[in-house]
Formats: C-alpha cells, sequence, structure tokens
C-alpha cells in the first residue's frame, strides 16, 4: 500500500514549478494562467472520472482519480495550501458522522 508520501512529492514539485518558465512546464502554464484555467481543468478531470465510473472501467477510474487528484494539488498550491492541510481536515473528520459534521457547518 502506498503512503501519503507521494502526495508530499507531488506538492514540493508542484511548489517548485510555480517559479518555471510556463513555456517549459506543465504546471507552470496552469498556475500562470490564474486559478480559472486550474478549475477549468478541474471539472474537466472530474467530469472525465465520473465517465469512467460510469463506464464500469475501473483501471480508468483510477486513472482519472490520479488526474484529478494532481489537478487539485495545483490548486492547492495556487491558494498556499500543501496536503497536510486536507489531511487534517480529513483526520478532524474521522469518526464523526458524516451527518454531523455536515450540520456542524451551517451558520445561523
Amino acid at each position: 500500500m502506498t503512503d501519503t508520501t507521494i502526495l508530499h512529492r507531488l506538492a514540493e514539485t508542484i511548489e517548485a514549478r510555480k517559479a518555471a518558465n510556463a513555456n517549459s512546464s506543465y504546471v507552470a502554464k496552469l498556475l500562470h494562467g490564474g486559478q480559472d484555467k486550474i478549475l477549468k481543468k478541474i471539472a474537466e478531470e472530474s467530469a472525465e472520472t465520473l465517465m469512467a465510473s460510469k463506464d464500469g472501467d475501473k483501471n480508468q477510474v483510477i486513472y482519472e482519480t490520479a488526474d484529478l487528484w494532481f489537478h487539485c494539488l495545483i490548486l492547492l498550491a495556487h491558494h498556499g495550501l500543501k496536503p497536510d492541510d486536507v489531511l487534517q481536515e480529513l483526520e478532524r473528520r474521522e469518526g464523526v458522522s458524516g451527518i454531523v459534521e455536515k450540520a456542524s457547518r451551517k451558520t445561523d
């Protein structure tokens, strides 16, 4: 089983690519393109993940989910966030009913 180290390595690579030339790095091109470009790519990858699931192709679900997660890491970097920020939130929610957790987000 793979641990979260790969997420950290990818995040470090993405962070390093922030300063790269957009003509030489796909990540730099997305980051330099701004949030709308990143969000468009995430929407595209989300749709491809959904279609792979609908088609029942497990290998394609893995492939497309990897693409989606990668692009979400780029979005996190865009906002100055790291995988640990999300992992800490997931840990906070661990053992809490989804219904209870969602209700706790409601504001009066």
